[in-house]
């Protein structure tokens, strides 16, 4: 499904890109946004660990490139590891957000992108303050 979502983004322009801490949310043009986050559990951790490139490059221009991947590890450090890449480009430049997740390897360290077509206040709101208007 994740695959799919990603597919969706080619084409789709963003007006604003925003990083909150380990949550980046993306304002669509066309009224969504799209959220990569982790919702955290007990025994584990996920953490927008790098972004490479610039965001605002995202910013104004459509998708070219919208990927994921991942890659699974074991260390003595910790039981479990992932390490999740979402890759954009843009014709302005390419980012790639590297996550990484660690638990005791019975929780999930995946990051998951998520769809809101339902919270317009926040995408208006969002919307007013890059047009300068709030």
């Amino acid at each position: 499904m994740e695959t799919y979502i990603m597919d969706q983004l080619v084409g789709k322009t963003m007006f604003a890109v925003v990083r909150y801490y380990d949550k980046v949310s993306m304002y669509c043009e066309d009224g969504r946004i799209y959220t990569l986050l982790h919702e955290q559990d007990c025994c584990e951790t996920v953490v927008l660990d790098d972004v490479c490139g610039e965001i605002t490059d995202l910013v104004d221009s459509p998708f070219l490139v919208a990927e994921v991947s991942s890659n699974n590890d074991d260390n003595p450090d910790y039981e479990s590891a992932t390490w999740t890449f979402y890759k954009f480009a843009t014709i302005k430049g390419y980012v790639t957000m590297r996550w990484h997740g660690s638990s005791n390897g019975y929780y999930g360290e995946s990051v998951d992108l998520v769809i809101d077509q339902e919270n317009t206040q926040e995408w208006r709101d969002i919307r007013l303050e890059v047009l300068g208007i709030k």
